[in-house]
């Protein structure tokens, strides 16, 4: 059971806001363990490649292997408020600027405090580059990963923040807060959490941020030893995979993919393909390298040009997915 006591003051405070390193953070978990969401299933292949990034394969390797655990709460910190680009990049601005000791008692104490911290880990942490690195790897995640999902996303929660605020708008700021989870209890005086171990807070008057999340479902996160970055994370109602997430083109996430991909019907090189589709060639580069990767094209080199092609898988994929 975990207790958090917060006044009148961090009562009159409190805000819906949603994470965008916490949704970030969940993906790659889950991307990084190779296991399923109970709603969006398993992880892509634009997750999946981005794993290969140095950076962002320092930040799984830190990750608990299973679906309990404890993460390291530097990856996520308290979100502000406004539009998500805004929020994401004060979040990412705040995990690269993490003081030492901080960084230290989460990785030595918390995280491995019997040893066997990855040797990329250690030596990160030793010469002062672990928190930067750890910033630019949730960057390139997100980029990699999700950034194509991003009106999809932001929808969700969106709608999530809509709805709990009318529900406070009803029924009243306790009503609402014992709507976010079953195991969240609320009395006059604390909130109780439910869990597998003990813990206490007092945030005083400082501010507590409830943070709807989609990727996170259906968990209940809390994140409250710092009064100065507690947050709760909570499962956003309504879950639902993004429209045709089952069948349209799963893997490729973003418009630039899909339609790099309908346009190799016929063997393009990537000049052709740059040209055809005004993108820049480092970008269709790019892509075409998850594309490969995830088996939905395939190359051929005739003469000094080398060509892609959709494969049957990719002709199957756009045929299902459209």
């Amino acid at each position: 059971m975990i207790t958090v006591k917060f006044n009148v003051s961090a009562l009159a405070r409190t805000r819906i806001a949603p994470s965008p390193a916490f949704e970030i953070t969940s993906w790659l978990r889950l991307a990084a363990a190779n296991r399923r969401h109970p709603v969006f299933g398993m992880a892509d292949a634009g997750a999946r490649h981005a794993l290969r990034d140095p950076d962002v394969a320092m930040i799984a390797s830190v990750m608990p292997p299973g679906p309990h655990g404890y993460v390291l709460d530097l990856l996520t910190p308290r979100p502000g408020s406004g539009p998500w680009k805004q929020v994401l990049a004060g979040q990412l601005d705040a995990l690269s600027e993490t003081p030492i000791e901080t960084i230290a008692e989460q990785l030595l104490v918390e995280r491995f405090p019997n040893g066997g911290m990855p040797d990329g880990v250690r030596r990160a942490f030793d010469n002062g580059t672990f928190a930067r690195r750890a910033a630019a790897g949730l960057h390139r995640f997100w980029l990699t990963a999700l950034a194509g999902q991003h009106t999809w996303l932001e929808a969700g929660l969106a709608a999530d923040v809509a709805g709990r605020g009318r529900l406070m708008a009803a029924h009243g700021v306790g009503h609402m807060l014992e709507s976010l989870h079953p195991d969240l209890d609320w009395t006059a005086e604390e909130m109780r959490i439910v869990k597998p171990y003990e813990g206490a807070s007092d945030l005083g008057d400082s501010e507590l941020v409830l943070a709807p999340s989609l990727l996170g479902w259906p968990n209940l996160h809390v994140q409250v030893c710092d009064p100065l970055d507690a947050f709760i994370a909570y499962p956003a109602g309504g879950a639902a995979p993004p429209p045709k997430a089952r069948t349209a083109l799963p893997g490729l996430i973003g418009a630039s993919r899909a339609a790099i991909l309908r346009d190799l019907g016929g063997a393009r090189s990537t000049t052709e393909l740059s040209r055809r589709l005004r993108l820049a060639p480092s970008t269709v580069s790019y892509h075409l390298s998850v594309l490969l990767h995830s088996e939905l094209v395939s190359r051929v080199r005739q003469g000094p040009v080398v060509r892609y092609q959709r494969t049957r898988a990719g002709d199957a994929l756009l045929h299902d997915g459209g």
